[in-house]
């Protein structure tokens, strides 16, 4: 489970781009980031401490990472 960041605090910046985000939205954004994060590392030796889906809601709780309507 994941704590910090808030669900609260990731849909904020989800949403503030003018619309409203949903936690589905938040659960797609989040997983498509951590499978990047996971291709990107791909190779590499990463610490066990840090987790993809951690580092995925870290960027998107600091605006890093931003959802896009296709």
């Amino acid at each position: 489970m994941i704590n910090k960041p808030t669900v609260d605090e990731m849909l904020t910046k989800l949403s503030a781009d003018g619309h409203t985000a949903s936690r589905y939205e938040l659960c797609v954004v989040a997983s498509k980031r951590a499978r990047q994060i996971i291709e990107q590392n791909n190779g590499k030796e990463v610490p066990a401490s840090i987790k993809e889906l951690s580092s995925a809601c870290d960027e998107i709780a600091s605006g890093k990472v931003t959802s896009v309507k296709d």
